[in-house]
């Protein structure tokens, strides 16, 4: 298992059967289902943070159906080419991401974190051997310079916390969409197309970039996987409904995966 810091003093914590504690007298309690929440109270940004019980079925079926298994396997051949030791998955939702890493490097020590408590009980369902996290990407319950590695697809991030957590030469690889991701479901959900946002605004000293590229292949859904990749992104909440369901009716032949990823290794 990774060390852990407390979310209160950042002293380190100690296990004793299912109970952590550090030096200072605080103590957390791992839950039956096998996570750790490391979550206060003061650190949530709602009374119930991260993705709805709604959008994390959705993605669930999506993702148990394959249909971004061929992310998944290029996350798991980029680590694969580096060995790392310890790997922390920094929004890891249901821990499909999470789960494929740790079968393709039985070696590593691999954990996730999620700010949603709802998305971490999924994950634990999906596998009792990772160590499952409730807590921030922004304040990440891991020591300085204790990471090989970290992995974030599809979820926010903290400079601050990769340059903190990993050790000097550890890597950090960031998946998300390129500019023309998902862009038929898109024109055909809205009037007008917003810009994907950059992956990467600004590099931050001490981070190099050391492998950018971008994964392509087109997705044939029936209307249940297209209801349920609707379903799991934003697009479900911000589009009209009767768009949705006509897109659900006509099907969608020309649907593009475009992903980015950037692996860069902290100096």
């Amino acid at each position: 298992m990774l060390r852990l810091i407390c979310p209160h003093c950042q002293a380190p914590l100690t296990a004793q059967d299912k109970h952590w504690h550090c030096e200072n007298g605080h103590g957390y309690d791992q839950a039956r289902q096998g996570y750790l929440n490391l979550l206060l109270v003061q650190h949530k940004n709602s009374r119930q943070p991260g993705d709805t019980p709604a959008m994390l079925a959705c993605r669930q079926a999506f993702l148990d159906g394959g249909h971004y298994q061929p992310v998944s396997d290029r996350i798991n051949q980029i680590f694969t080419e580096h060995t790392p030791e310890t790997l922390l998955d920094m929004g890891c939702g249901e821990g499909y991401y999470s789960a494929r890493l740790a079968a393709a490097l039985p070696q590593c020590k691999v954990a996730g974190l999620d700010i949603s408590k709802d998305a971490i009980l999924k994950a634990c369902r999906r596998s009792r051997d990772i160590q499952w996290l409730v807590a921030s990407s922004a304040r990440l319950p891991v020591p300085d310079a204790s990471l090989d590695a970290a992995l974030c697809v599809f979820s926010p991030w903290s400079w601050d916390e990769c340059l903190r957590t990993l050790k000097p030469g550890g890597h950090v690889l960031l998946v998300g969409p390129d500019a023309d991701h998902l862009m038929s479901l898109r024109e055909n959900l809205y009037d007008s197309i917003h810009p994907t946002p950059e992956l990467i605004k600004a590099l931050p000293e001490g981070m190099q970039i050391v492998n950018d590229q971008t994964l392509r292949y087109a997705l044939n859904l029936n209307p249940a996987d297209l209801a349920n990749l609707i379903g799991m992104t934003p697009h479900g909440f911000r589009s009209r409904p009767e768009r949705q369901q006509a897109l659900l009716e006509t099907g969608l032949p020309s649907l593009e995966v475009a992903m980015r990823l950037v692996l860069l290794q902290r100096s």
